[in-house]
């Protein structure tokens, strides 16, 4: 029981760790669809670092619009920066998309603010998430890995 806590921890402060040092709510994403082909497939894993240098185009961002769960991982295709604050404003799309991400914003908004985006992507490890994909796919599969754990967890010589 302790070494299963103490697990979790030590997860939990790697994982807080990683998003203050690269400056991201989420260091690490999963590509959860086809539409950054060929560039990331379904179940790469991202490293996301959020600087605060400029993002230019081409950069591949991931980004949470407000009121959506699910983060997207797009490329941003333009860029609208205010003379007066330097605010940015960017226009992303999908690689194997045939359209912009506009019909993905929420309704009337034209533009992804700065505040949005979660993290640039800096680096993939190929098909390392599909793990997480199964899991979200199919819930049995989910349950059952948390069930084995468990008595694992009981039966353990701690």
């Amino acid at each position: 029981g302790l070494t299963f806590l103490s697990v979790l921890t030590s997860a939990f402060m790697i994982w807080k760790g990683l998003s203050l040092f690269t400056n991201s709510e989420s260091p690490v994403v999963v590509v959860l669809s086809g539409s950054m082909e060929p560039a990331y497939h379904r179940g790469d894993i991202l490293f996301l670092h959020n600087g605060y240098t400029p993002i230019e185009v081409g950069e591949v961002v991931v980004y949470k619009l407000h009121d959506k769960p699910i983060p997207i991982v797009h490329r941003v295709m333009k860029v609208h920066t205010e003379n007066e604050s330097g605010e940015q404003y960017l226009l992303t799309k999908g690689d194997n998309n045939n359209a912009d991400d506009r019909g993905l914003y929420n309704p009337g908004q034209l533009w992804i603010q700065r505040e949005e985006i979660i993290g640039r992507v800096k680096g993939f490890v190929p098909y390392a998430g599909m793990g997480t994909i199964w899991m979200n796919d199919y819930p049995q599969l989910k349950m059952g890995l948390l069930g084995a754990l468990c008595v694992l967890s009981l039966f353990s010589n701690d």
